[in-house]
């Protein structure tokens, strides 16, 4: 591990003016992912900013009846609170599914969204990755890809995103708000957070340097069925081959949200429509352009069985 500077700050404003006053910063608060990369000199910030007790560690309602979840409260708080639970019972599901009680102690909300991708080239600092070095080529294309992304992808990269939360998070529609060095808020729709690859993979949201995660709003409750299914080669703590987050209503409609497929969580709310028609139709409108490989053009059936999978649990 390279050396580096420490800071601890006090206010999400003083993180970001430390993050500009320091080119080449890096935030850490539960440290599960930065500190594993930093082991590997993946990544080699030259300043740590430590945003842990910012405060902002609280879970409250909001005055239209939503929640507002601080940007630092924990994995394990988040998917226990009575109202997550309550109301959101597919972010508590995705969140339990994500990680073991150690790491969810640790990982905060705002880490869980911008975590980085688990390739296993993005990991090997001897293979060739644009994520890791811009324009050095993607040893995965023409590599082992069976876990990798089938739709979204480019001939610049082909990783997904790791993260259960945010794909709960994008069936929700969820906001993400956010504050700069020079104190401006910005909200940003979920939807609108994440970067396709293009020529770019490593430029992976839509954050602004030194720009950083305050909390997350959820809307009022929405009600329906909700639902969290994730396969995956083991049953303990394994990233997702594919995830499925929805939201059934007894007539049949509602909201799906994917992951393990593209370098987002990856939604199209055209495909919605179908969902009374069936899981083919679904798959083939969500799917629409896919680019899989020869090792991963199973997941195209994968998320067709368990869609319908999602859509027979609705009617129980």
């Amino acid at each position: 591990m390279k050396s580096f500077t420490y800071q601890r700050v006090t206010t999400a404003l003083d993180a970001a003016k430390a993050a500009d006053k320091t080119p080449g910063s890096k935030f850490i608060a539960g440290g599960t992912n930065l500190l594993d990369l930093m082991k590997l000199q993946i990544e080699k910030p030259a300043h740590l900013i430590d945003i842990s007790k910012t405060g902002l560690n609280k879970i409250e309602l909001n005055t239209d009846g939503g929640l507002r979840i601080g940007a630092m409260v924990n994995n394990t708080d988040l998917a226990s609170h009575n109202v997550v639970r309550r109301d959101y019972g597919l972010l508590a599901r995705a969140l339990l599914s994500g990680a073991s009680g150690q790491l969810r102690n640790k990982a905060t909300t705002s880490g869980n969204l911008l975590q980085r991708t688990r390739c296993p080239y993005f990991y090997d600092t001897n293979q060739l990755c644009n994520k890791r070095v811009p324009g050095s080529g993607c040893a995965a294309i023409a590599g082992f890809s069976r876990q990798l992304a089938i739709i979204g992808s480019s001939d610049h990269c082909i990783a997904t995103h790791p993260s259960d939360m945010a794909v709960a998070m994008r069936a929700l529609d969820a906001t993400v708000e956010t504050v700069n060095v020079r104190g401006e808020h910005r909200k940003i729709p979920i939807a609108d957070l994440y970067l396709l690859p293009g020529s770019t993979p490593h430029l992976e949201n839509t954050l602004q340097p030194g720009e950083i995660i305050t909390s997350v709003l959820l809307p009022p409750p929405i009600g329906g069925k909700q639902i969290y299914q994730k396969i995956r080669d083991r049953a303990s703590y394994a990233f997702a081959t594919i995830s499925v987050g929805a939201i059934i209503y007894p007539d049949g409609s509602g909201k799906l949200a994917l992951g393990g497929v593209a370098a987002k969580p990856w939604r199209i709310e055209q495909a919605e429509a179908l969902l009374p028609k069936g899981s083919k139709l679904v798959t083939e409108r969500l799917l629409a352009g896919a680019r899989p490989t020869g090792e991963n053009q199973y997941k195209i059936m994968l998320v067709e069985r368990t869609i319908e999978s999602v859509i027979q649990q609705a009617k129980r």
